[in-house]
């Protein structure tokens, strides 16, 4: 019976992986899209009148556009690390998530903003940078290579 189980398990790894790798090349596909959509914008913010000329406005969005590539690019990498070393590494995953509510914290419109959300943004920020220090002050592991 131990050796259906490990080819069962063995069977089931695969069909993990193989979900993996589909999720990686769907990932290149979104940030293709990402990259053709922060172009766009910046094209469509550029010709409409006053041409040339980026409001502040303007321009956060477009910081938002290029964070989210840049949050997409760091899920790949993750998706990546985790094909290669079967682990999911922490100070990556970390590392990911604060790009992303910095990413929140840089398209935040503060007037429109309830006071008690801005609050909530910021403990969210202090807990994950106290964490990712926190990771940071841990001894590596043998089975971590960053």
């Amino acid at each position: 019976m131990k050796a259906d189980d490990d080819k069962l398990i063995t069977q089931l790894q695969k069909v993990i992986h193989g979900a993996v790798r589909m999720l990686a090349i769907l990932m290149v596909f979104v940030i293709v899209m990402g990259v053709v959509d922060v172009g766009w914008t910046l094209y469509q913010k550029l010709i409409t009148p006053p041409a040339f000329i980026l409001t502040i406005s303007d321009m956060l969005a477009t910081f938002g556009a290029f964070m989210a590539v840049l949050i997409a690019i760091e899920i790949f990498v993750n998706i990546i690390v985790y094909l290669r070393d079967d682990v999911i590494h922490v100070k990556i995953v970390m590392a990911t998530a604060l790009m992303a509510i910095a990413r929140k914290v840089i398209i935040l419109d503060t007037d429109t903003t309830e006071p008690i959300y801005i609050f909530a943004i910021a403990a969210v920020v202090l807990a994950m940078s106290v964490g990712y220090w926190l990771i940071h002050k841990l001894p590596p592991q043998s089975h971590e290579r960053d």
